[in-house]
């Protein structure tokens, strides 16, 4: 297993364990034989995501699909954990700041 296999597969569990009622199907999507599964779901979801003028297909749609692809497809593996870091430090960054805001305090200067 690479080095970004082996993270991606942290930040799953990582992802489960963040999302507990999505757990069951996330671990489902990464068995190896969902792979019948997860590349035409991914696929559509990249392809939903493009149509984000609709209605109900959305941005939300194409980081989904791409996150499933990268199980599959080594290419998608590197961007895609960099991705998913910089998210994760990211809403980290915005809870902690709505947190001091409720409490009163001032935020930090960058």
């Amino acid at each position: 297993m690479t080095k970004e296999r082996s993270r991606l597969e942290r930040l799953f569990l990582r992802l489960e364990a963040r999302f507990p009622r999505f757990a069951l199907m996330i671990y489902l999507l990464r068995r190896p034989w969902a792979m019948l599964i997860r590349i035409p779901l991914g696929i559509l979801l990249c392809v939903g995501g493009l149509l984000a003028i609709l209605p109900f297909f959305g941005i939300w749609m194409l980081p989904f699909g791409l996150l499933l692809l990268s199980i599959d497809l080594p290419f998608l593996q590197r961007p895609m954990n960099a991705t998913m870091l910089r998210g994760e430090r990211q809403w980290k960054l915005w809870r902690r700041s709505r947190r001091d805001r409720k409490a009163g305090k001032a935020p930090p200067a960058p």
